[in-house]
């Protein structure tokens, strides 16, 4: 399989920090860099890497923490989440002073996404499906060949994401995980933003928030 991934979990919040990369060219991009740098680059460094890009799935500063100085440091540019999440992005430097974190650049990624759109890692395709709820402008990347989602924080293993923060609403994430994630597939794998991997068809079964015997 080309698209090869490796997660890093970061910040005194666990956030699972993601890089993927083309296994044909080394090119790769970290999706979510919230923090703890040395330990994002260590794991590009040790598997010869060529960092590409940054995509960001929200605005939370677990995982956009890092973005500002990552982008700075390699020249990289930031791509996502959807411009909904702006506020959380401008508001980065009160975020850390909320949660006791080290200061961080607030900043404007080069690129917004919206549903529909594609991002590159290499020469591998990664579809974006907007998926509010947690946030406005969340957003999830799917590589279609290898079934493989990114979902930050729409859904967990046994979980979803949290609603109530600013702009959450429950419904609406509901919504984005049964009409944006489900069609996906059943054996689609995927990577949350915090805790272990599991598949769509397995949180259909066993989910207790968004199960399908919920919504018989």
């Amino acid at each position: 399989m080309s698209l090869q991934f490796h997660t890093v979990p970061v910040t005194p919040f666990q956030q699972n920090c993601t890089l993927l990369w083309c296994e044909d060219s080394k090119r790769a991009a970290v999706v979510d860099p919230g923090g703890d740098l040395d330990r994002i680059l260590a794991a590009v460094e040790e598997r010869g890497l060529k960092l590409e890009k940054i995509l960001l799935t929200h605005g939370h500063l677990d995982h956009v923490g890092g973005t500002a100085e990552l982008s700075k440091q390699r020249q990289l540019p930031v791509e996502g989440p959807h411009e909904d999440d702006n506020f959380w992005i401008e508001q980065l430097p009160m975020q850390t002073q909320m949660f006791g974190f080290p200061p961080v650049e607030s900043f404007t990624p080069d690129r917004w996404l919206n549903q529909g759109d594609t991002a590159t890692v290499g020469d591998e395709l990664l579809e974006v499906h907007h998926c509010p709820g947690h946030t406005p402008g969340h957003v999830i990347f799917f590589h279609r060949p290898s079934g493989l989602a990114l979902v930050g924080d729409v859904l967990f293993a046994g979980s979803i994401g949290r609603t109530d923060f600013p702009k959450g609403d429950h419904d609406t994430l509901i919504r984005s995980i049964t009409e944006k994630l489900w069609p996906l597939g059943d054996e689609v794998r995927f990577i949350p933003g915090h805790g272990p991997m599991s598949t769509f068809g397995q949180e259909r079964q066993t989910n207790p928030f968004v199960a399908d015997k919920r919504f018989g």
